[in-house]
């Protein structure tokens, strides 16, 4: 009698292995790793670790602001950890309520929505406001979230290149569809640098399109007082644009917002399936947000602060023989080459006291990783010397 096989044996766990219909994820993962591109989780240390951090998105200042973190503080005492529910069900609260209007009051818009992410707010509304049948017109450099949002639409697509007014121009006179929609980032993620929005505004309403600003990286950094990159292209309020922001950012809390017409927000909140089908903001993160945007209100000189240290940043990196991007926001990119001489860049920032972001394919394209250097308000003279001297050791890295 032959004895049944132990399902726990180490050679059973590898033909079961190979039988997986998963098994093509240990070719991928090994691909991956042969080529630097494999991803790992490194869980920063609470307080601090010593590093000078130029990789997260905190753009003032503002996440560990003793107010902010009061105010997430009490609103959790308040309305409990978590949201309980959708934002049509128990989801809501006062406090969401507050902050949506304090939010459209800043961006100067008649209404606002808060969802639980910015990447949800992106998906959401590009989906509520496109469909099949339109036409929905992408920048080659939009945000993954605006990509997302924009297939899920099952609307034609036609992604243009980078910055290309004259082929936004011919995708919306070329088209035979009656609705278009184009989409764009305020300031582009990786590189830093700005949409054409006033060419972008007076194309669109030329073609009868309806316009998508995500203002994510410009909130809070651009503008009067840092009412984003529409406001300082003097658009602000603008009827026929919608507009989206991220409140994870420059306020240094959770969550996002689509700003527009009261028309264009009662409708997502009928037709955005990521709103309608997902749990609320968390208490917490609202009153944060809140806190964090009326900190911002009444200090308008942070957004002239951190544009100022993003470019001494930019500045330094160009002193140690660098080629750095001019940024027109918070952001500033290090074009390094190759997937394993970015890691290796970003390896020898850390041994000198700095973290810094690690941008690789398919974040960005073949040939051309980076390290992303993000200013915040609070960078101090003493910040900007240690970030000079781990640039300076890239540099010779690099030789």
């Amino acid at each position: 009698m032959v004895p049944p096989e132990n399902p726990l044996s180490p050679e059973h766990e590898t033909a079961a292995a190979d039988r997986s219909p998963f098994s093509w994820i240990r070719e991928r993962a090994v691909k991956r790793e042969a080529e630097g591109l494999r991803r790992r989780l490194r869980p920063r240390i609470a307080g601090q670790d010593g590093l000078l951090d130029l990789a997260g998105n905190d753009y003032l200042g503002l996440a560990r602001h003793p107010d902010v973190i009061a105010a997430a503080v009490a609103a959790t005492a308040s309305w409990g950890a978590g949201s309980t529910g959708s934002r049509l069900v128990t989801g809501s609260t006062a406090l969401h309520e507050q902050l949506e209007t304090e939010l459209a009051g800043f961006f100067g818009t008649e209404a606002a929505l808060v969802f639980s992410s910015g990447y949800l707010a992106n998906v959401g509304t590009l989906a509520a406001l496109a469909g099949p049948g339109d036409l929905v017109v992408s920048d080659a450099l939009n945000h993954a979230s605006i990509i997302d949002g924009a297939r899920l639409t099952r609307a034609r697509i036609v992604v243009t290149p980078h910055r290309d007014m004259a082929a936004v121009a011919e995708a919306l006179a070329s088209r035979s569809e009656e609705r278009a929609v184009v989409v764009t980032d305020a300031v582009f993620s990786v590189d830093g640098d700005l949409a054409p929005l006033a060419e972008l505004v007076a194309t669109a309403r030329s073609h009868r399109a309806g316009l998508v600003v995500d203002e994510a990286h410009a909130f809070g950094v651009l503008g009067r007082g840092g009412r984003g990159a529409l406001d300082a292209a003097g658009l602000a309020g603008a009827p026929d644009v919608v507009v989206t922001a991220t409140l994870s950012k420059a306020l240094g809390s959770q969550g996002g917002t689509v700003l527009g017409s009261r028309e264009v927000i009662e409708h997502i909140v009928d037709a955005g399936r990521t709103f309608i089908f997902d749990t609320g903001l968390a208490p917490g993160s609202a009153g944060a947000a809140l806190a964090a945007l009326r900190i911002l209100a009444g200090q308008p000189q942070l957004a002239g602060r951190v544009r100022s240290r993003a470019e001494q940043l930019a500045a330094a990196a160009r002193t140690a023989g660098l080629a750095a991007t001019d940024p027109a926001a918070a952001v500033t990119s290090v074009l390094i080459g190759a997937p394993d001489q970015a890691i290796a860049a970003a390896a020898r920032c850390a041994e000198h006291g700095v973290r810094v972001g690690c941008f690789r394919p398919p974040s960005v394209p073949d040939g051309v990783s980076r390290l992303r250097l993000t200013a915040r308000a609070d960078l101090t003279d003493a910040d900007l010397d240690r970030a000079a001297v781990a640039l300076g050791a890239v540099r010779e890295l690099l030789r």
